[in-house]
């Protein structure tokens, strides 16, 4: 039997999502960005890290810059990611403010690299992981370039989902190479994936 080819769903999907998202009445992604963020900041794992590993949001994405102003407010190293030119690879440099960043890929604000310093031990650290969908067992539906898929296969800290509740769907498709969120934070509630939520427990 032959498999599906699912490229084309998850592209349809991805532009329901992102016309959902610009049509967003701008009060009501402010109001749900600032309880997304609070919910952020009131994490264990939060509190305990030294550094926070962020995307600097998109319009149409859960804004980040409230956290990473609160997280330079708080005394800790931030660090965002920069595409790694003619791959599908990113690397995240840290900054020490928004100075640090200038539109690259996709019209994102990444670090510039002469004035940030590349970030290769992340330890102590947590990762604000963006997407258009997430479901309840914790895996993304992305832009489909690849970038934080890769990244995320090696990265051994806690992994944050930020969505809107919208957008956090029962499953997705998903490949063999994905790796699932440790939590996901909406603007309604906390999510915690039932494979990682077994984990934290134990870390209480």
């Amino acid at each position: 039997m032959q498999g599906i080819d699912i490229r084309p769903l998850k592209m349809r999907l991805r532009g329901e999502i992102k016309a959902w998202r610009r049509a967003l009445e701008p009060g009501w992604k402010a109001a749900a960005d600032e309880k997304i963020c609070a919910r952020v900041l009131a994490l264990r794992e939060y509190a305990a890290c030294s550094t926070l590993l962020t995307y600097v949001s998109l319009p149409i994405e859960v804004d980040t810059l409230c956290l990473i102003s609160r997280a330079f407010a708080d005394g800790k190293k931030v660090a965002a990611p920069r595409c790694v030119e003619g791959t599908h690879e990113m690397e995240f440099y840290e900054i020490s403010s928004m100075d640090d960043l200038a539109r690259q890929t996709f019209g994102v604000l990444e670090p510039v690299r002469e004035r940030c310093r590349l970030l290769t031990d992340f330890s102590g650290s947590v990762c604000l992981v963006p997407a258009l969908a997430y479901d309840r067992a914790g895996y993304r539906l992305g832009y489909g370039a690849g970038y934080y898929d890769r990244f995320l296969s090696v990265y051994p800290g806690p992994k944050i989902g930020l969505v809107y509740a919208q957008n956090l769907r029962r499953s997705l498709w998903k490949g063999r190479y994905d790796v699932p969120v440790d939590l996901i934070v909406t603007e309604a509630r906390l999510f915690v994936p039932q494979a990682a939520g077994a984990e934290r427990k134990k870390k209480k």
